[in-house]
């Protein structure tokens, strides 16, 4: 099997290019690039064509786990090996959040020889979208706070109306609900807010789905903001600061362009967190990349049943795009996790394991058949998966009319995806994806909801707090009904209870609250106990990151 190469090993190995370099492989012009340094540049939107002709490969996964399946890893290793194999592939994915940086899952640029470079500089601030998308995001609740306690321009605001909330890049807890203006009058009217992480953030929703800087105008004015107090809608139109927020995000709204280890070009544009918002890379870094190359292999995230499914009901239903074709990423280890077994049995051959386990991946597998779309699973490779475990897992895959390859992209580079990349090529070149969504606008959000909790999860039926009930009268008044919904919930399970492995059946779901995403043109069911804000784990990450006296960082990966 795979041998896992050293830390020395991928630093050697990591000679980076110039970026200008990198640029003319895809055919950009030395005074299209903003450079940001020796190794990153901004690209500018008229790169982008609507109609693109390259081909769009959509990589998900199986249902998480707490190890790692190696979603991005995979997508970076199938953008090499395409190249290997002499295809003219981009990767275009999203951009990391300092959350998972410091918190649990680390960052997110990939590992071993397949990783976009300068990787601590993309874990970290990178170009500085999601501070320009935080800052936006936050002059808006300044703006609001303000007219609140403003005699003389005031938009007569119900403080317990107001639906907008802060957001910051980075978890913490204790900001999710909090009490503001607290104090003397001058410090503004005290209310009830508070605090999304900032890929959580409608604004970032709306830079993923902007066609160009005139419709990201548009949607950013359409943000619902509350109601007055004799119930007239207030927008953030309504408070003149549309123009300000837009300039905030000049900049974020260029895609950024850097490299993977084997020297490929690699466009990182938007937000992850497919969980708990719409958790992929903006509709413009796609287009660019299918219009500067013959294949873009981009990721939706976590499990195919949060960002796989939201790819294609929120992205594709708005930008036009479809894919193509369809990766499904998966592990031996993570089969055996959904198969009951404990991470200290993981090490050992278990055959029957995969036998039981396979069916969490068999639900995602005929999620993505129900849209139309025939995936490919590639099997990242660990050096204790054994060739038994592969062929059963591939036998599994074949009886759900799927290929599976395994990868050992991690530990070769390209050349270790140059079998699943040649496999791609075949499902593109028969021509049988034919993507349809599972619902249509004009579809009640109840109706949304339902088909997503029954025909993608297996729910037997969703139920409703009685705050949600509120909240979707109040949603189809304000004639929201024919928004997309991007279902907030738990990555771990296909149900809203985390402990719930493998594939539940007899479970319900509930909706516990709405939020609203009107600007970027869908709402957002909270399932279960899920938070648009995350928590620090016990340990976190940020425990183990340094930096020595030669500028060197340590434990960032």
């Amino acid at each position: 099997m795979s041998t896992f190469p050293s830390d020395i090993e991928i630093a050697q190995n990591a000679i980076m290019s110039h970026i200008k370099d990198i640029a003319k492989k895809i055919s950009i012009s030395e005074d299209d690039l903003e450079f940001y340094g020796k190794y990153k540049a901004k690209l500018p939107l008229h790169l982008q064509q609507e109609n693109p002709k390259g081909k769009l490969i959509l990589v998900s996964a199986m249902s998480p786990t707490k190890y790692g399946e190696g979603k991005t890893t995979m997508s970076i290793g199938l953008t090499d090996g395409l190249n290997y194999i002499g295809k003219k592939a981009i990767a275009v994915l999203r951009e990391p959040s300092l959350g998972p940086v410091f918190g649990l899952k680390g960052g997110a640029a990939g590992g071993g020889y397949v990783q976009v470079l300068p990787m601590e500089d993309i874990n970290l601030h990178f170009t500085g979208d999601f501070s320009a998308i935080e800052k936006a995001n936050n002059l808006l609740s300044a703006v609001i706070d303000n007219n609140l306690q403003n005699t003389k321009y005031s938009l007569n605001l119900d403080p317990k109306s107001i639906a907008w909330k802060r957001v910051m890049d980075m978890n913490d807890r204790s900001l999710r609900q909090i009490i503001i203006g607290v104090g003397a009058k001058a410090n503004g009217t005290m209310r009830e807010d508070g605090f999304n992480i900032t890929p959580a953030s409608e604004v970032m929703a709306i830079l993923c789905l902007a066609k160009d800087l005139e419709d990201l105008k548009f949607r950013l004015g359409n943000i619902f903001v509350g109601k007055t107090l004799d119930g007239k809608a207030i927008f953030a139109r309504d408070l003149n600061v549309v123009g300000a927020m837009a300039t905030l995000l000049k900049d974020a709204i260029k895609p950024n362009l850097v490299q993977t280890i084997d020297g490929n070009p690699a466009i990182l544009h938007g937000g992850p967190f497919a969980s708990i918002a719409q958790g992929t890379n903006t509709a413009i870094a796609t287009k660019m990349g299918l219009s500067l190359g013959d294949y873009v292999v981009t990721e939706a995230g976590f499990g195919a049943d949060l960002g796989a499914e939201k790819f294609l009901h929120i992205k594709c239903e708005q930008s036009g795009l479809k894919p193509d074709a369809v990766v499904l990423v998966a592990t031996i280890r993570a089969i055996k996790h959904h198969a009951g077994l404990a991470p200290e049995d993981f090490k050992t051959e278990n055959v029957g394991a995969i036998e039981k386990g396979f069916c969490n991946l068999e639900k995602h597998i005929e999620n993505m058949q129900q849209f139309g779309l025939n995936p490919v699973v590639c099997i990242n490779a660990f050096p204790d998966d054994t060739q038994a475990e592969y062929d059963k897992l591939k036998a599994l895959c074949a009886s759900k009319g799927v290929s599976a390859i395994v990868s050992t992209a991690f530990a070769r580079g390209g050349k270790g995806s140059a079998e699943v990349a040649q496999k791609v090529i075949e499902e593109i070149e028969k021509g049988t994806a034919n993507y349809k969504p599972l619902y249509q606008p004009f579809d009640s959000i109840e109706h949304k909801i339902n088909v997503v909790a029954k025909n993608i999860y297996g729910a037997n039926s969703v139920e409703f707090s009685p705050k949600s009930k509120a909240q979707l009268k109040m949603i189809n008044d304000l004639g929201f009904g024919q928004f997309s919904i991007c279902m907030a919930k738990t990555p771990a399970s296909f149900s809203d209870n985390e402990k719930l492995i493998g594939r539940p059946t007899n479970f319900d779901i509930t909706v516990r609250e709405f939020e609203i995403s009107s600007g970027a043109g869908f709402v957002v069911p909270l399932l279960g106990d899920v938070m648009r804000m995350p928590g620090l784990p016990a340990v976190p990450n940020a425990e183990r990151i340094d930096i020595d006296n030669n500028g060197v960082i340590i434990g960032l990966s």
